[in-house]
């Protein structure tokens, strides 16, 4: 009963807060400004689930690729508020009702993972969206883990880093749900209509830690890049 009231409380406020973040975004747009209210809301979205953000370190916001292990689907919520970051995700998002549309203001650069003959123009896509001034953000490991385990680095996406445009940096992430893990943690087949049940099912808060560890200038071939990030982000779990 109590989680059924607690989803409930918290749909509503999921509700009022993405009206409020539409109108605003409507009103910067018809002045032509640039809009922070896409990942504002975003932000605001990683609170109502019970996230009480702690940054360590120092983001940078534009001319970066952030590559960050991956949990849940928080993560990507987190990251939007804490740097204003876009972010690679897969195609099939595109066609979620509302979440796919609500990706596209945020500027998401959508790839089908599973298209191995499509990698070079996923590589161009991604080239051209590292010219924009936001942060980009790969999960490099392509699936969410179970936040003990760090999985293998994909590169593939990192040959749009080969050459990197010039100016351009590397910011590895560790983000760290603490011993809301195993909670929050998105493993497996678990469909995500259930897991965000899950979620917003859960009692109390968490403390959501984002080590935005010490950039790098990428150097070598795709495969010398993800390692070097895993590298840092593996030292910084130690």
């Amino acid at each position: 009963m109590a989680g059924g009231v607690r989803t409930a409380a918290r749909l509503a406020m999921l509700i009022v807060a993405l009206l409020a973040a539409l109108l605003l975004h409507g009103l910067w747009r018809l002045v032509r400004a640039p809009s922070p209210w896409p990942r504002l809301f975003l932000g605001a979205v990683a609170r109502i689930v019970g996230a009480r953000v702690r940054v360590v370190g120092r983001p940078l916001r534009r001319d970066v690729v952030v590559l960050a292990n991956h949990l849940s689907w928080i993560d990507i919520l987190l990251l939007a508020g804490a740097n204003g970051s876009a972010f690679v995700a897969k195609s099939e998002l595109r066609g979620v009702p509302l979440i796919g549309w609500l990706c596209t203001l945020n500027h998401t650069i959508f790839v089908a993972r599973s298209d191995r003959m499509n990698v070079a123009a996923q590589v161009t896509q991604l080239r051209d969206a590292l010219a924009r001034p936001w942060p980009v953000t790969i999960f490099p490991e392509g699936t969410t883990g179970d936040g003990v385990t760090l999985l293998p680095f994909k590169a593939a996406l990192l040959g749009a880093l080969d050459p990197a445009p010039a100016g351009l940096m590397i910011q590895p992430v560790r983000i760290d749900y603490g011993a809301a893990t195993p909670e929050l943690a998105w493993i497996g087949d678990e469909p995500g209509v259930d897991h965000a049940r899950r979620v917003l099912a859960r009692a109390g808060r968490f403390t959501a830690t984002l080590h935005f560890l010490e950039p790098f200038v990428p150097s070598g071939d795709r495969k010398a890049i993800a390692a070097e990030a895993r590298a840092r982000i593996a030292a910084a779990a130690r």
